[in-house]
Order: C-alpha cells, then sequence, then structure tokens
C-alpha cells in the first residue's frame, strides 16, 4: 500500500465515529483520540485517513478489537457486532475539537 493514496470517500468510510466516554476525554488530555474503524482498516490507512480529514499530524495508532457478546433476547441466542477502535495519538501542537462534525 506504500505510495497509494485514499481516496476522500475511502477516508469517510475508515473513520465511522468518534467515540466520546469519560475514558476518551481523558485521554484527549494527552492528545489521544479514539475512534470506531472497521475491522479491515489498517493503521496506516487510519493514519492518513485522518491526516486528511482533520489536517492534523498523527504520532502514533493503536487499535483494538472488541469482540461481541454472546446475548440472549426473548429466548432467543444473538451475538452483538465485533467492533475495532483506533486511538490516535496527534502530534504536540495539534488537537481535533470532537464537538463538531466532519
Amino acid at each position: 500500500m506504500k505510495g497509494a493514496h485514499l481516496s476522500r470517500e475511502r477516508m469517510y468510510d475508515i473513520i465511522h465515529a468518534p467515540i466520546l466516554t469519560e475514558k476518551t476525554n481523558v485521554g484527549s488530555e494527552l492528545n489521544q483520540f479514539t475512534f470506531r474503524v472497521p475491522l479491515d482498516a489498517s493503521k496506516p490507512e487510519i493514519k492518513e485517513a485522518v491526516e486528511g480529514l482533520f489536517g492534523v499530524r498523527v504520532k502514533a495508532v493503536n487499535t483494538l478489537i472488541h469482540k461481541g457478546k454472546s446475548k440472549r433476547f426473548r429466548g432467543r441466542n444473538g451475538k452483538q457486532s465485533d467492533v475495532k477502535k483506533a486511538i490516535v495519538t496527534l502530534a504536540e501542537g495539534d488537537t481535533i475539537d470532537m464537538t463538531t462534525g466532519i
């Protein structure tokens, strides 16, 4: 994938939504922001998408996959979807305003 650039449409597909919780708000004080991303998104793609959409410099990208739980609903078995999260650390001086849309 080296040398290839993402289209603007693919950037929007990679960054689904920001995750806004008490824990991620503590991370924003450390210049870390958390996004929900597709399961097939790679770290270089996530980095390029954040830099392209928000106009910031990304220092590091950490990802984790939260496995969906098995649940019962009205006597039927079901499974919640797996979710991939990306924790993006920005370079000094850069910030993202999570309260506004993209």
